[in-house]
């Protein structure tokens, strides 16, 4: 059988010819490969040929064996090891995730990725994780366990015209593998692994600090006061267009930081410093180095020296017990930084009671009458890509670890920026109507508190003074309306905005921050979104509260990721674990907070400051695996590994698109119906029918049908207009079921499903047809690996406006 599947899988070699010479339209991918990177100015745009799916270790069974013992992480297994991913056709590998080990993967081996035939990558995948390889293989397009406290992420998007495979030497335990899938070669590349882009990596290391997105020309901002009492609205800012908001800036002074920290750091002895690079504006008029340490050293006292010149001395007095967080701020001259985009930053040892520690420093640049923070330099080793990004080095190094400490903030203060980040919320009508109303907070990436954030689509600065930033591309094409709802019990007073904006950007669909929250209810996914109409899906931010007085308190964390897309029964996405969503492992090992351009958790809290027990918050953002959709999305996620566990969460989807579907059922032809097979000219060979009761992956409910397995060719006529999907709905008791599909006897392309599942037998899939069609087609499947099986096929016509 796996001779026949591989045959079916090397069709792609033969599609060149037909493909190029059948009927073809242009259909829209969406950015592919760095240019999901280099042009994120264009989220708005629909993604009308591609589609989103997932290969994952989740338990067949529904239960929560989703890679403890390898059950499940292995699609085939053949010389080279273990089958991950594999799939016939265009696409773009988009996000790989892998943990095991408490997030050392030395065991998995080797990782071999295969695309259009051409091995692409083969290296130790700890090795590829750790950022051995270079560029375009480096934090943070790779990250390792310490990066993503339990994880390993590889974030390159790895483009393909015709197949992809990828395997790895040993069974991985636990993975993700995203991807998307194009109705059409037509624009995409070949991945290749000698193109650094740099452009790339420089954009992503600066997440959080800059707009990824560049100037805009023509852009101007309006700034705002915004004073709101208790209930009241205040409009920030009233934009005409044609238009888009590239940036929005609040500044609330009244705002506290969180007080809970868990950072990580080191410290150098006699004889010893430490030294990096860090970003500035060259517009600034002055620098602000801010560094966090541990008091609990006392006497410390390390000079500061920058390019070369002595500009101050770190110190602080007697020991401080307690476990209480510090800051000391020096500010460098505009003689020295002004101009600059770069300084080199040494501390040099000069006396203390043990030595001088150091966590993290903030850098802000004064431009203008302001401060704004350029760079972060979070140190320690839950930070080996951070450090390796900033040059960082340390001589005569005594201590490395962790600490869990507290800033000494009044209680009173830090219930009423609670208050205000949940409950006064951004609101913002494009063109009439309101797609943006969600809590300040979770809007800006953080739903627990002020809590350091950086995203490579907003940031909270949580340094006195800080701005909480966002970046998301705002269209629209004839009014824009900001305003600030204060719907908490403390006053907004003296607060400020600033809302840039820029022409154009009227083509593209409208942005929307959706906001839900809800105590979970046992049985059911919490959403993120459930829409109808068309867009594209780029995530969310989470804010989980357990409810779990005793035992395993973080038992929420258990539940899986689901997306069901367009209405289909099987979900496309089906994770491993709530942590594992955003890429992390082992209930972010144990509580390590942590930040990458697309994933984070920055918020965890204990028993304190708001949480009644435990508490987590998260953020995902889908760039490179957006998750487009023309009818209709349901993203949700489970709490607890039964969907059981007590929890009030709450959430902001991000994403674009409106009421109206793209796509509409045309036909549906029924092979166990007689007058269907009769309307539809519906012929199989050694074919065979069956009655099937079983369930859907990811429901409880029992479905009872008739499938038919067919062993020989089959035909059938459908009514079709322009380009269109395939959906099958069969039995997936048997897995690599293929066949290659013609369409008025043109060769279109191999149509092979990897996925296998004898406990949730029924599966839906769908083949992308592109091109444009009369209203009537022969559809022609020719099986090649065993029996095809079927119970009923739709005929989707996508795009229809």
């Amino acid at each position: 059988m796996i001779g026949r599947v591989l045959c079916a899988l090397g069709l792609a070699a033969m599609l060149t010819s037909p493909v190029s010479a059948r009927p073809m339209s242009i259909v829209d991918n969406g950015p592919v490969g760095w240019d999901v990177y280099r042009h994120m100015d264009a989220l708005g745009l629909p993604q009308d040929g591609a589609r989103s799916r997932q290969f994952s270790s989740f338990d067949r069974t529904g239960g929560n064996e989703d890679g403890f013992n390898g059950t499940y992480s292995c699609l085939r297994t053949t010389a080279d090891g273990c089958v991950i991913a594999e799939r016939s056709g265009a696409g773009e590998l988009s996000s790989i995730w892998f943990t095991r080990d408490y997030g050392v993967v030395a065991k998995t081996g080797r990782i071999k990725v295969e695309l259009d035939g051409k091995i692409v990558l083969n290296a130790p995948l700890q090795d590829v994780v750790d950022g051995k390889l270079g560029a375009p293989f480096v934090w943070p397009l790779v990250g390792n366990g310490d990066d993503t406290a339990g994880g390993s992420v590889i974030k390159v998007p790895m483009p393909y015209r015709q197949s992809m495979r990828v395997t790895t030497e040993q069974n991985p335990l636990f993975y993700h593998v995203d991807y998307r899938t194009f109705a059409d070669p037509a624009g995409v590349s070949t991945f290749d692994p000698g193109d650094r882009a740099q452009d790339v990596i420089d954009k992503l290391r600066a997440f959080g600090l800059r707009d990824p997105k560049g100037s805009a020309a023509g852009a101007s901002t309006v700034p705002a006061s915004a004073d709101a009492l208790p209930g009241g609205t205040t409009t920030l800012a009233q934009l005409a267009g044609p238009g888009r908001i590239t940036q929005l800036r609040l500044r609330l002074p009244q705002l506290v930081r969180s007080p809970r920290v868990n950072d990580d750091g080191r410290a150098f002895g006699a004889g010893g410093h430490s030294a990096f690079t860090v970003a500035i504006d060259p517009a600034n008029s002055g620098v602000r180095l801010t560094r966090r340490y541990d008091p609990g050293i006392g006497s410390q006292r390390a000079n500061l020296v920058v390019d070369g010149q002595s500009v101050g001395q770190w110190s602080n007095g007697a020991a401080v017990p307690g476990g209480m967080w510090a800051e000391q701020a020096i500010e460098l001259p505009a003689a020295l930084t002004a101009g600059k985009s770069l300084l080199h930053v040494e501390n040099d040892f000069v006396s203390s009671s043990v030595d001088v520690n150091e966590f993290r420093y903030d850098v802000h640049s004064e431009v203008g009458a302001d401060w704004n923070r350029t760079d972060v330099v979070d140190l320690g080793p839950g930070h080996p890509g951070e450090e390796q990004a900033h040059g960082y080095q340390i001589t005569a190094p005594t201590w490395q670890g962790s600490r869990v400490f507290r800033y000494d903030v009044p209680a009173g203060q830090v219930d009423a920026t609670n208050s205000v980040l949940s409950n006064a919320r951004l609101r913002i009508a494009f063109d009439g109507r309101t797609t943006v109303d969600a809590p300040l907070g979770e809007f800006f990436g953080s739903g627990l508190g002020e809590f350091d954030t950086r995203t490579l689509m907003s940031s909270i600065d949580a340094t006195p003074g800080g701005w909480l930033t966002a970046w998301w591309p705002m269209p629209f094409s004839s009014t824009a309306t900001v305003q600030l709802v204060n719907g908490s019990g403390a006053a907004i007073a003296g607060a400020t905005a600033e809302i840039t904006s820029a022409p154009g950007g009227s083509a593209q669909d409208p942005f929307h921050a959706t906001h839900i929250a809800s105590t979970t209810v046992n049985g059911k996914d919490f959403p993120f979104m459930d829409v109808r109409g068309h867009g594209v899906f780029y995530g969310a931010t989470h804010t989980m509260r357990g409810l779990i007085p005793t035992g395993n308190q973080r038992a929420y964390l258990e539940g899986d990721e689901r997306a069901y897309v367009d209405g289909s029964a099987s979900p496309a996405w089906h994770g491993t674990g709530t942590e594992d969503f955003y890429e992390s492992g082992w209930y972010f090992r144990d509580g390590t907070t942590y930040a990458m351009p697309l994933v984070g958790n920055p918020a965890y809290q204990t028993a304190g400051d708001g949480c009644q027990y435990d508490c987590t918050g998260a953020y995902r953002l889908l760039l490179p695996d957006s998750v487009p959709f023309d009818t209709g999305l349901r993203f949700g996620i489970e709490h607890g590994p039964a969907n059981d566990a007590a929890a009030a969460y709450s959430s902001t989807a991000y994403w674009y698109g409106d009421g109206n579907a793209t796509a509409a059922q045309s036909d549906v032809v029924d092979p166990a119906d007689a007058g269907s097979r009769a309307a539809h000219g519906y012929q199989a060979g050694g074919e065979t029918r069956a009655s099937l009761t079983s369930t859907f992956e990811g429901s409880a409910q029992p479905v009872t049908g008739t499938v038919t397995a067919a062993t020989g060719p089959i035909s059938f006529t459908a009514h079709v207009s322009g380009a269109f999907r395939l959906v099958r709905t069969g039995d997936q008791a048997s897995g690599y079921q293929s066949a290659t599909v013609f369409v008025n006897g043109r060769l279109i392309g191999a149509w092979v499903e990897p996925l296998a599942n004898k406990s949730s037998r029924w599966l839906t899939d769908s083949f992308e047809v592109p091109g444009s069609y009369p209203s009537t087609v022969t559809i022609r499947l020719e099986p090649t690996a065993g029996a095809w099986s079927a119970s009923k096929y739709q005929v989707v016509t996508a795009p229809i406006g």
